[in-house]
């Protein structure tokens, strides 16, 4: 699912009483403040879908996978996503 199929669904949820271009910019605006808040090292919790966070990667060795030659990976902070329980169970429930 793009970000345009879950305007669709959500205006559809919504017996399409708002408009798709506000719930465009609503989906836009709640992604743009996630990404802004993890970015400053805050944790974004949604009770019973997750959490968004910031992690940091230690600097470690790995390998060129075209010639197998070591190579240094530098130290990162990366955006990462905890799964909370209400979401892992329907996940898992879908999944039988």
């Amino acid at each position: 699912m793009n970000k345009q199929q879950l305007v669709d669904t959500l205006w559809e949820r919504t017996d399409k009483s708002i408009p798709k271009d506000k719930i465009y910019n609503l989906v836009t605006a709640i992604i743009q403040v996630i990404s802004e808040r993890v970015a400053a090292g805050d944790r974004v919790k949604l009770l019973g879908f997750g959490s968004f966070f910031a992690k940091k990667r230690k600097e470690r060795e790995g390998r060129n996978p075209q010639t197998g030659e070591p190579c240094l990976i530098p130290a990162a902070t990366v955006p990462q996503f905890s799964p909370g329980k209400e979401f892992k169970d329907l996940v898992d429930a879908i999944g039988d």
